[in-house]
């Protein structure tokens, strides 16, 4: 009896696999609440059975097809014009329902971090943004992070559609959501964004195998990744730094942890904060250093929740107040905004420590951000003498002869294999493309990467020359008051050179970054100038002024150079008034020195005593140019530039 009953049992479970593998299934995009291109043929696509029969029924019109031998299918729909909400039905061996679908433009967003940081990271900054964010035809679709160099995927890591409310579009991209809402309130037809980012990635994870042709050793590198067996021994030999061997961390150690209001300090030192502990006396050291002040609560605040900002830490931090933690974030980006929940504050005096955890460069606090703690009411500052103590101490690192670890997202098509090519089939009204620190190391490299991914993209679209929008770097890292070398502003270069590929516009951004962030928190400009973009390039609005000025030619008149310039506007000028700056001018020996300039109608001209022959002029080239102040009339900043380009 046991026999029969457990071979019913295996044919009861093999018949429930067979019609589990039957299920008719969908894409991730393909799901409520999904936005799709509006005015062009569509495709609607999943899987199923090998030749099993499908119906889709949508907008009043029923399709009919079947899957192939490799279980795919696929119906394409004509054209629609914006609207709905409309409702998807599927039927095969199973019933699907996709519900809320809306018709209008859909745009694919991809770069690293500054694509990604979400509007809860700006939260502060556009409190009014965020309250008023109802907008239900606003809709937004993140890609998890997935990697992979051995095979391109069939369908996206599991996400859903989200509506903008004043709770959901925390999770959206800041940059996307501007663009998206300045769109909308223009046109008022749904957008839909599809955010497929991650941070601190490079260029050349996003392109396909196909996008190299032509770029041997990028072809001779994708050759040499690990195939699918070897993947898991690749990935097994990257091992991280072990701190276990160091001595265990003495903050922690004892009976009375160095965080607890019983703890007694001996033996720490001042420090200033904000700053890094390189310049203040603790030279070379990685490992974990902790920090302590007592502030002073007025009557005001005692018992009260609060909010406590602690700047930007590198690189990892834990905060206590009182003894008890706030909060504690693992690596260095994130601004520390920790909530102080009620009854913790108290009249007097209140004991603040900070446990900082740092693995490489210098470790420490930002200076120039956010230091106080605050009931909304009362602001305590928070900067200004304190003690630390150093708790532990790793062990150097071993840097010889080492193999850099293994990372497929940072490997030729690593991402665009997970995170590009399960969605090529999605009808899109054009691309934004929010890139490029990560690729500083190797500007003349990129001159070749972006053109190479705008074509891989349009090629794997199969919609032509889809409109490609893209931001400049920002300013960043300390200001240079001397002319000089720059590879920020080389990619930069880069980045204006690509404006010769076909339907493509640029944001500069050269006046909303942080010298001391590279994620600055001005996401609204930075989206704005991408909707003037969009308006201009893929909606064909040519009252449009979406740029600032962009270089065109140069002419030597004497000991002057006189510049041209296309995306002038209604005029240029000089932003704020008085001189404008940030030219230099060279002869032949390309020695620059800062120069006079003044705009004169459409050209600027340029000239300095100290080079009677002027022949090459550059403009805010370096890092952080400040105070780079040429602009149209209609308030855009024109990009950098150099006459004396590498070919």
């Amino acid at each position: 009896m046991n026999s029969v009953r457990q071979v019913f049992l295996f044919l009861l479970l093999l018949f429930t696999g067979l019609i589990a593998s039957a299920q008719v299934r969908l894409p991730q995009l393909i799901a409520d609440k999904m936005v799709l291109q509006r005015d062009i043929p569509l495709t609607i696509w999943g899987w199923a059975s090998p030749r099993e029969r499908i119906m889709l029924e949508f907008a009043g019109r029923r399709y009919r097809t079947s899957a192939a031998a490799d279980s795919s299918w696929q119906v394409r729909v004509p054209a629609m014009k914006a609207g709905g909400p409309y409702t998807l039905e599927i039927h095969g061996s199973n019933h699907l329902v996709v519900n809320d679908i809306l018709i209008g433009d859909v745009w694919f967003c991809s770069g690293q971090s500054n694509m990604v940081i979400p509007m809860e990271r700006v939260k502060e900054k556009y409190p009014d943004d965020i309250a008023g964010a109802d907008f239900p035809q606003i809709r937004n679709f993140f890609v998890p992070t997935a990697a992979d160099v051995t095979a391109r995927h069939e369908d996206l890591p599991h996400s859903t559609w989200q509506e903008a409310n004043p709770a959901t579009v925390l999770a959206f991209g800041a940059a996307t959501y501007f663009f998206a809402r300045q769109l909308y309130q223009k046109y008022h037809v749904p957008i839909g964004i599809i955010n497929s980012s991650v941070g601190g990635t490079p260029i050349q994870a996003w392109i396909s195998a196909a996008g190299f042709s032509g770029m041997s050793a990028y072809l001779e590198q994708i050759g040499n990744l690990p195939e699918e067996n070897n993947l898991a021994m690749a990935l097994r030999r990257n091992v991280s730094d072990d701190h276990s061997k160091a001595h265990p961390d003495q903050g922690l150690a004892g009976v009375v942890k160095w965080y607890s209001p019983d703890y007694a300090p001996v033996g720490w030192h001042p420090f200033w904060l904000p700053g890094y502990w390189a310049d203040q006396g603790v030279k070379g050291l990685n490992g974990v250093v902790w920090f302590r002040k007592k502030i002073e609560v007025p009557a005001s605040m005692a018992g009260k929740p609060a909010k406590l900002f602690v700047g930007r830490i590198i690189d990892a931090d834990e905060t206590y107040l009182n003894g008890v933690k706030v909060g504690n974030i693992t690596y260095q980006y994130p601004p520390r905004r920790y909530e102080v929940p009620a009854g913790l504050l108290k009249e007097g005096e209140n004991l603040l420590v900070v446990r900082v955890t740092n693995t490489s460069g210098k470790g420490g606090f930002v200076p120039d951000k956010r230091y106080e703690l605050t009931d909304g009411v009362t602001h305590i500052d928070i900067r200004g003498d304190w003690q630390y103590k150093v708790g532990q101490v790793f062990p150097p690192r071993n840097m010889s002869g080492g193999t850099p670890p293994f990372s497929a997202q940072n490997e030729p098509t690593g991402l665009y294999n997970t995170m590009v090519a399960p969605a090529v089939h999605y009808g899109i009204k054009g691309f934004l493309w929010y890139q490029g620190e990560a690729n500083t190391g190797n500007p003349r490299e990129y001159r070749k990467l972006l053109p190479a991914l705008i074509a891989d993209w349009r090629s794997d679209w199969k919609e032509g020359n889809l409109p490609f929008l893209y931001v400049q770097l920002p300013n960043y890292m300390e200001v240079q008051y001397s002319p000089s070398e720059s590879q920020w502003a080389e990619l930069r270069e880069g980045q204006l050179v690509a404006l010769s590929v076909p339907n493509t516009a640029m944001a500069v951004t050269i006046d909303v970054g942080e010298w001391n962030d590279v994620h600055p928190l001005d996401k609204k400009d930075v989206g704005d100038r991408l909707a003037l973009a969009a308006e201009q390039l893929a909606y064909g609005d040519s009252s449009v002024v979406a740029s600032g000025p962009i270089y065109q030619s140069a002419r030597v008149d004497g000991d002057k150079i006189i510049l041209s310039f296309t995306a002038i506007g209604s005029g240029m000028m000089v932003k704020g008034g008085g001189e404008l700056q940030q030219f230099a001018i060279a002869g032949a020996d390309k020695k620059f020195v800062w120069a006079g300039a003044r705009i004169d109608g459409d050209h600027v001209i340029v000239s300095s005593p100290d080079v009677p022959e002027p022949l090459y002029v550059r403009y805010a080239w370096a890092d952080n140019p400040e105070g780079a102040n040429l602009y149209n009339k209609e308030g855009l900043p024109a990009s950098p530039f150099r006459t004396d380009q590498d070919k």
